[in-house]
């Protein structure tokens, strides 16, 4: 008997013949069958079911049922969207990826319902497997481009081309790893960088984390690029959730980080550096025992921070935060109450408000004046942590500022130095050349407040929350203390020492008993961009204008035909109005301007109750009759029957399109939208805008590049991080102030591209134009902005100084040289209501060739 143990080398087991089984294969062919029926019927979610039992059991029918599976998948998920049954959307596509992992079609429509929930960093990973599945797919592209300004903000970029700031922070790491911090924790990694500058300095062990899933991988990759993988261990977490030995070892010497934005303490460094101290770092050197060996001593780089600010005047500031206007089109504004942007700050914490917003002053248009000299507000040791714990608790300091120059207090400015150790530091002053903004405190005062040379402002200062907070709360001037605002903080008498006059005082006491206790019933907070266009005259003043046309015309042609007025058809008594529809995004008039045209009946989109309550008094107060405005979205349960007439046998007279983004994009889906409306519309009815002319011009702009990528052939620091931080460039950049972008202009303005909304035949997708370099240089990038025609004699432009719009740039690839007098042909394309720009230069005939 051979040994049973033995086996043949080399041999190759018999393949099992593959058995039929009946009954599988009529379960697969019946339910094939329904899910095609069920298709058939618009029954979305028993298709679904039906083709997952199918794809499962007969995975060799997934390239026959992948298109209808495909649409299956859409149209169910579109119902669960629309009845918010948002985790059953979500299983369905994991459900569709684990039978079609490599679909970029199904990966695609993931990340946008990802997006759409908020989930930017799973979005951006679902868009990216996509692109590299399908480089040339548009929609996948498109919205990796739109994501990846959320997920990798371009200060990444700025900073790795800060030369400066990069050496010295390697400095200060390589010092104080040769000074003996030899175990290294770097908190919010991002690129990898600082934890790298540790390796390199000589660090024996070196740990980071990131809580970024982007951030994260990209970290990975760059380390693992500079064989370093074997030497930094990285985390996908949040400091704050880490413990010893669980997730690092043991304590380390050295903690390295970045986590500071414009206000210094945004990215909660307080809270991370305490917790670190705690549980992360060794122990601190104490002054008492000098001899303690430093390498059983923890430290931070950075090692401390002072903050400066100033009050300065600044009208691109003001209009972003307060209503400067006490008429909006045709529109007295003095029933409408308070508003205010989301950005005001008091030394006690409210939640719905931000304590500050951010501004590279250096670039507001209009610039700014400097109202006071700058003053310390805080210093800070991040080596000390009772220090560090002690910062909410600080009582709140009263600084008292002379006032240098006579101007309108618009806002209190920040920024700060920030210490590495003893020898390296970084500022982020408003004449620095950095990647970081200041921070902006906006002053509310309803009507502005003059300050004059020999006042002197008093500004409170605060960290209630581990937020830096500064608030001017009064002037003092001829030895009388005013008030600068209702807030809860600011509201107080005078002193009585400094204020002979004691019935004023009582008077000023109790004025202010009666609005400290609580915000006003008609306060209303509106976005920043929508105070913005509040403020923006000629945008409402171009509306009316076009509104008392459009309604002009309309009864001329009801005369003209002989009907007179128009009459309810289910009535036949009474006058039937011109009904306007505006569906704005946001906070939006101009439903109410278009009920000032007379027999207007005008329905708004404005969605939130305090901000319709604002529309309401706006509306008494311009006796408007109530039963002139409606708010749409009120009668409907989800978003498909926004464009609908609430009375389907009528048709709008006018449909207002909300078309371009604040940030100076068209607006996604802006074309299928105009062609829904143009069905809606009535004979002679119009949608505004009716057309939207693009405009460009050729530029040099360093600064745009520095913007865009990591520039230069030489490695950051020595390191290779540039081609895979460089992955996530966008060829569009996207808030930009042209009036204030360096810049070299290298051409006259040029029409670029023109959208009619009202004729579809006469719309393209491409277009080549043909510029002439005015001047010699390098083009660097395309700036755009549009003419927003609202008819064919009114018109608004998004780059005018009072505009409420930013605008965009197309980078190109590569800089392009050009002489004066060169032709550049520009290939301009529109996909899904996002332009491209491509150049090249176009060819000279030669002698021969003519």
């Amino acid at each position: 008997m051979p040994n049973a143990s033995t086996r043949l080398k080399h041999g190759r087991r018999a393949r099992r013949r593959h058995r039929e089984d009946p009954a599988r294969n009529e379960l697969v062919s019946n339910s094939l069958e329904s899910a095609q029926q069920c298709l058939l019927n618009q029954d979305y979610g028993t298709a679904f079911v039906h083709y997952l039992l199918v794809l499962n059991l007969a995975p060799m029918f997934k390239d026959f049922a992948r298109e209808s599976f495909r649409f299956t998948l859409f149209k169910w998920t579109e119902e669960l969207n629309s009845v918010g049954r948002i985790q059953d959307l979500f299983d369905c596509y994991e459900q569709a990826l684990e039978l079609f992992p490599a679909d970029e079609v199904i990966l695609n429509s993931m990340g946008e319902h990802l997006f759409r929930m908020g989930f930017r960093d799973e979005a951006a990973g679902h868009f990216f497997k996509a692109l590299k599945l399908r480089p040339d797919y548009p929609e996948a592209r498109e919205n990796f481009y739109r994501v990846a300004n959320w997920l990798v903000e371009r200060w990444h970029f700025l900073m790795l081309n800060d030369h400066g700031r990069n050496r010295k922070y390697q400095q200060a790491i390589q010092k104080a790893v040769q000074s003996g911090c030899s175990t290294v924790l770097d908190i919010g990694t991002g690129t990898g960088i600082l934890g790298m500058c540790a390796k390199k300095a000589g660090a024996a062990e070196v740990f980071a984390c990131e809580l970024s899933k982007t951030m994260f991988e990209l970290a990975c990759e760059v380390i693992t690029a500079n064989g370093m993988d074997g030497g930094i261990r990285v985390l996908h977490m949040k400091s704050l959730d880490m413990k010893v030995p669980k997730d690092i070892p043991h304590r380390v010497s050295l903690v390295v980080t970045e986590t500071v934005d414009a206000g210094l303490f945004g990215e909660g460094i307080i809270e991370s550096l305490i917790h670190a101290w705690h549980h992360l770092l060794l122990p601190p050197q104490r002054e008492e025992n000098e001899l303690q060996e430093q390498s059983a001593t923890g430290r931070v780089i950075p090692a401390g921070a002072t903050v400066f600010g100033m009050a300065v005047e600044c009208l691109e500031i003001r209009r972003h935060h307060r209503l400067c206007r006490s008429d909006v089109g045709s529109l007295s504004m003095a029933g409408a109450g308070e508003l205010r942007s989301p950005v005001s700050c008091s030394s006690e914490p409210d939640e719905s408000m931000e304590p500050y917003t951010t501004e590279r002053l250096s670039r507001l248009p209009g610039g700014y004046k400097s109202l006071t000299e700058p003053f310390t507000a805080l210093n800070i040791d991040f080596n000390n942590v009772q220090e560090l714990e002690g910062l909410s608790s600080r009582e709140v300091q009263r600084v008292r500022l002379p006032v240098t120059q006579e101007g309108a207090l618009d806002a209190l400015a920040v920024w700060f130095q920030l210490h590495l150790d003893e020898e390296n530091s970084l500022s982020t002053g408003p004449e620095e050349d950095t990647c970081w903004e200041q921070a902006i405190y906006p002053v509310h005062t309803p009507k502005g407040f003059l300050l004059k040379p020999n006042d002197e402002l008093i500004v409170e200062v605060s960290c209630r929350d581990a937020y830096l907070r500064l608030c001017s709360v009064a002037v003092r001037r001829d030895g009388r203390e005013l008030c600068l605002s209702t807030g809860p903080d600011s509201q107080r008498p005078g002193n009585p020492a400094s204020n002979p006059n004691l019935e004023a005082e009582l008077c000023s006491a109790l004025a202010c008993l009666q609005t400290d206790q609580s915000r006003p019933k008609d306060f209303c907070m509106l976005e920043c961009s929508e105070m913005a266009l509040l403020n923006n005259h000629d945008y409402h003043q171009s509306f009316c204008r076009a509104l008392a046309n459009l309604v002009a015309q309309l009864k001329v042609k009801y005369h003209d035909q002989g009907q007179g007025p128009r009459v309810r058809a289910e009535s036949g008594d009474s006058c039937d109005p011109f009904y306007v529809l505006d569906v704005s995004e946001g906070f939006s008039l101009l439903s109410l301007i278009a009920t000032g045209q007379g027999d207007v009946k005008a329905y708004s989109s404005v969605e939130k109750n305090k901000q319709q309550e604002v529309l309401k008094r706006l509306a008494r107060s311009n006796r408007i009759p109530e039963q002139h405005l409606e708010f749409w979205l009120n009668h409907v349960e989800d978003e498909r029957g926004m464009l609908q007439r609430p009375s389907r046998e009528k048709l709008w007279s006018a449909i207002i399109l909300d078309c371009v983004e604040t940030c100076g994009l068209i607006r996604q889906k802006l074309m299928e939208k105009a062609s829904l409306a143009r069905c809606l519309l009535e004979d002679g009815g119009r949608i505004f805008p009716e057309k939207i002319v693009v405009h460009g011009i050729l530029v040099e702009s360093d600064t745009l590049l520095l913007e865009s990528a990591v520039q230069g052939q030489e490695p950051t620091l020595g390191f290779n991080i540039a081609p895979f931080i460089n992955q996530f460039t966008v060829p569009v950049h996207v808030f930009l102030d042209f009036s204030t972008l360096e810049c070299k202009h290298l051409s006259e303005f040029v029409e670029l591209f023109v959208l009619d909304l009202m004729e579809a035949t006469a719309n393209y997708t491409d277009r080549e134009v043909k510029v002439q370099a005015t001047a010699a240089g390098r083009i660097t990038a395309i700036p755009f902005w549009y003419r927003i025609c609202l008819d064919q004699d009114i018109s608004i432009s998004t780059l005018s100084h009072t505009s409420h719009w930013k605008q965009a740039a197309v980078v190109l690839p590569e800089p392009l040289e050009v002489r004066a007098g060169d032709w550049v042909s520009l290939g301009v394309k529109l996909h899904k209501s996002t332009i491209s720009i491509s150049a090249r230069i176009e060819k000279v005939p030669g002698p021969m060739e003519q």
